[in-house]
């Protein structure tokens, strides 16, 4: 069975249970700053999981692109990678964990034909420290009792045996004859934020119950886990056990005193990663020998000249790195020193240094390997295939071009002093890093070494300064729908449309970041602006501000929204029906309309309460980008 087969058989399945199938959202999220990628299947939906009406419906199913930065540092075991397809099924308020459930039984062991003797469940434990705000009783979280029962019933069905284990792990010596476990909120709570102390205001979350996959306790990786000398069990993280479904239960939202509220609807969100459901369908725990990933890493052992066996780390690392970034760079993201751009410089240079650990040259044969993997369920990275290929190798050359550079650096402040030794200051080896961008193991790969300890040390000082910073650039993001923020918000719309009467309709945006404190705004443009031209795109804008517009949004076909010449980032990532957002006119009407855009909102209600408009500045995005920063108020 391959990706592609679970894939179709997924969608069918749902399908036939009513559900509508939605398109897979940007890789890159649109107008969210709280965020630099998409990192789950739930998160462009979470307007919708607190109760906005989707245009499709109560039950929706998709396969969802999904990249996690946070795993990047995981990625070398037999389980982790940081780009994966999730497989999603959602409940807006419909159904809830009496049919989930089945569902999810049915199609693990029907469906995929997964044994069941190598299933194992876990759910919600509670939590004494949550409370749920009832009025004058407030009740603190307790186990999820009803998710234990409906999947007793399910395992009784089909005459298994089994027993709950208890949360101590001490009710049985036999961990074959458990199939239910439950675990706290590290473990078996969702929501974007973690556990409810760590849910902001206004989050949505809630208890989940996991299916985990055993590949048996004399699987050769769990003998070296840092974790062999404790008791196993499905969460111990030994490499025994991997997880490969997930069904959230969204019935909560943090509240500001810190309470829980139960949502007027309660939500399902199921999450079931592609590639760990074809590990467990091929019986294979290492997800780097799965039918996916084989020729990525039959190519990188040509390219070396390696076996696989001895050098594991270093190959899964090329493979994952070099497909995230594929994917990435498909989103029209470039390599640069900051945000999307930095994450897939470092995917990139990262995959370079365990490529030349290996005696490797040449990543070209390995970005094929990923693409010719990938069309089949990601036909569109086929199709951009030269300019994917082209935009990686042009990073391998400045990477190698930049160690040049420091080995020149190095030699110019040394001279012979490095004779016999390797050795440079921390402070050199700090400065190879904020200048040449190198990391400590980069470096190390040059031939230097240096005291890790005092790097460390000034490391410290550079993060406690970025930290700062930080904190600034992402306090008060557009999910906060604070005034500020949806004013910049509407502020987009009138520069995206300014700029295409200006310099014509091939110009589109390509991102933003809106923030309480500045607009950022992201386009395709080949040179800088002039400072007649910034000042000819202010006035429109605040023309347009003084004129105050109306503006307002209607959920509309989506093939009537483009023959409106409604505009969008993504404008082939939306369902049958779209939010589309009107500035000036309406649908009756485009023809009045100043601005028509696909845009998931929130908006003012006039442009008149956008109040002004301000360029910073402009900044180059690399070849064929700008960026624009502007304040509002």
């Amino acid at each position: 069975m391959t990706a592609f087969d679970i894939v179709d058989k997924y969608i069918k399945f749902f399908e036939k249970r009513e559900h509508k199938k939605i398109p897979n959202s940007p890789l890159v999220p649109k107008n969210d700053p709280t965020t630099l990628f998409t990192s789950s299947g739930m998160q462009p939906l979470v307007p919708y999981l607190l109760g906005e009406e989707h245009p499709e419906g109560t039950k929706l199913v998709n396969v969802q692109n999904v990249f996690r930065a946070v795993d990047i540092e995981e990625v070398g075991n037999n389980r982790h990678t940081t780009f994966f397809r999730m497989l999603g099924n959602w409940s807006l308020g419909d159904y809830f964990k009496d049919r989930e459930i089945p569902w999810l039984f049915e199609f693990l062991t029907v469906e995929l034909k997964l044994p069941i003797e190598k299933l194992y469940i876990t759910v919600f434990a509670g939590d004494e420290n949550a409370v749920i705000k009832e009025g004058k009783k407030n009740p603190s979280l307790s186990l999820d009792a009803d998710a234990i029962s409906y999947w007793k019933k399910e395992l009784e069905k089909v005459g298994a045996n089994y027993i709950v284990w208890d949360e101590k792990f001490e009710n049985s010596q036999n961990l074959n004859t458990a199939k239910i476990f439950p675990y706290g909120v590290d473990k078996n709570w969702w929501s974007r934020s973690g556990p409810p102390d760590k849910m902001p205001a206004g989050e949505p979350g809630g208890p989940s119950t996991e299916v985990f996959y055993d590949f048996g306790a004399d699987l050769k990786i769990h003998e070296k886990s840092k974790f062999k000398d404790q008791k196993c069990h499905p969460n111990c993280d030994c490499g025994r056990f991997v997880e490969i479904a997930n069904s959230v239960f969204m019935q909560y939202q943090k509240q500001e005193d810190g309470t829980l509220k139960l949502l007027p609807k309660p939500n399902v969100d199921f999450g079931g990663g592609l590639e760990r459901l074809l590990l467990a369908t091929e019986d294979q725990p290492d997800v780097f020998k799965t039918s996916l990933f084989a020729p990525i890493i039959e190519a990188i052992k040509k390219e070396t000249g390696k076996t696989y066996e001895g050098h594991e780390v270093q190959m899964r690392i090329i493979a994952d790195h070099i497909t995230a970034a594929t994917f990435i760079t498909n989103a029209k993201i470039k390599p640069s020193n900051t945000d999307q751009g930095y994450i897939l410089r470092r995917l990139i240079r990262r995959s370079l240094d365990n490529l030349y650990l290996l005696k490797g040259k040449d990543i070209d044969s390995v970005i094929e390997s990923v693409v010719q993997q990938y069309k089949k369920t990601d036909p569109e990275i086929e199709t951009n295939y030269e300019e994917i290929k082209n935009t990686i190798l042009e990073e391998a050359q400045n990477y190698h071009g930049t160690r040049e550079k420091a080995k020149k650096f190095i030699a110019k402040k040394y001279g012979d002093e490095l004779m016999g030794t390797s050795e440079i200051s921390a402070e050199d080896a700090f400065v190879i890093y904020t200048t040449h961008g190198l990391s400590p193991t980069q470096i190390k790969s040059l031939g230097y070494t240096f005291d890790e300890q005092q790097f460390a040390e000034r490391m410290k000082e550079h993060k406690d300064l970025s930290k700062k910073g930080a904190g600034q650039k992402f306090r008060g993001g557009l999910a906060d729908h604070s005034q500020q923020t949806v004013m910049g918000h509407t502020a987009t719309h009138l520069m995206h449309k300014a700029l295409r009467d200006m310099f014509g309709t091939d110009l589109h945006q390509s991102g933003s970041n809106i923030t309480s404190e500045r607009v950022r705004f992201d386009f395709n443009f080949d040179r800088k602006l002039t400072d007649e031209e910034l000042t000819e795109l202010e006035k429109i804008v605040n023309d347009k501000i003084k004129t105050n517009l109306p503006v307002h949004f209607e959920m509309i076909p989506t093939d009537k929204a483009h023959e409106m010449g409604a505009i969008g980032l993504f404008m082939d990532t939306y369902g049958e029906k779209s939010k589309i957002y009107f500035i000036g006119g309406d649908s009756k009407n485009p023809e009045k309309s100043y601005s028509i855009e696909f845009c998931g909102g929130p908006h003012v209600e006039f442009t008149g309460e956008v109040k002004s408009f301000k360029i910073i500045k402009q900044d180059a995005l690399g070849r064929g980008f700008r960026r624009i920063y502007a304040k509002v108020g």
